[in-house]
């Protein structure tokens, strides 16, 4: 996902000028952004003070975090579990055909 152009703080600004009064298409105009943009950040940090956006923030990185490690756990399970069913040394076709075709010869 590509980075914000702004930072939390300019966000929660931004809506604080417009809670203040500041009308929202003038707001949007001020700082370049489109009034979807200005609702999107409303509704991810509308009533945030700014510890709170920080905080959110940490939580997010953290959760992507745990989330990749528990998909990577997840994959040497499955890993594991192949390798179990397919143990060769213990697969009975395996047994069979080694000492099948091994002839010894007569003097």
């Amino acid at each position: 996902m590509r980075p914000s152009r702004f930072t939390e703080e300019q966000i929660i600004g931004m809506l604080k000028e417009q809670e203040a009064g500041a009308k929202t298409a003038d707001v949007c105009r001020k700082h370049g952004i489109s009034s979807a943009t200005f609702y999107k950040f409303k509704a991810k940090f509308g009533g945030m003070e700014v510890s709170d956006a920080r905080r959110l923030k940490a939580l997010e990185d953290e959760n992507a975090r745990l989330k990749k490690l528990l998909a990577e756990q997840m994959l040497d399970n499955a890993i594991l579990k192949d390798v179990a069913a397919k143990n060769v040394w213990s697969a009975p076709s395996v047994q069979g055909t080694a000492t099948s075709r091994m002839t010894i010869p007569v003097a």
